[in-house]
């Protein structure tokens, strides 16, 4: 979206004032379907600088993470601009990739549809 949508914009700001990071949502960017839970940006860097510090690869960069991000956090004056999922999943055909759901940072801008709620595909 050129102009991200209002709608999703209040509730990406609803869930950085930590009103609620139960919020289940399903977006399309570039043609990819990313379903899960919004989570506040200050939590959700949180628990990827968790992940990335227990790697034994990785671990220098969970400092990225835990430093936050730059000028005023969103909520504060400042509309949201990325979406932090957590629990989420790519869903291709029947597969929700990883199964255990995982950390997806998405543009606002960049969803071309959304709903309010978690897909969950079942193969039967």
């Amino acid at each position: 979206m050129s102009n991200p949508d209002e709608l999703l914009v209040a509730i990406s700001a609803a869930v950085e004032t930590e009103r609620s990071n139960q919020m289940s949502l399903t977006v399309v960017v570039g043609g990819a379907v990313i379903t899960g839970r919004l989570a506040p940006e200050a939590v959700w860097r949180e628990r990827v600088a968790e992940v990335l510090k227990d790697s034994d690869r990785l671990g220098r960069f969970s400092d990225v993470f835990s430093r936050g991000p730059r000028g005023n956090p969103p909520g504060r004056g400042e509309a949201p601009t990325h979406l932090h999922f957590h629990l989420a999943r790519i869903l291709q055909g029947s597969l929700g990739i990883p199964e255990t759901g995982g950390m997806y940072r998405v543009a606002i801008k960049d969803v071309s549809a959304w709903t309010v709620g978690d897909l969950i595909h079942f193969d039967r």
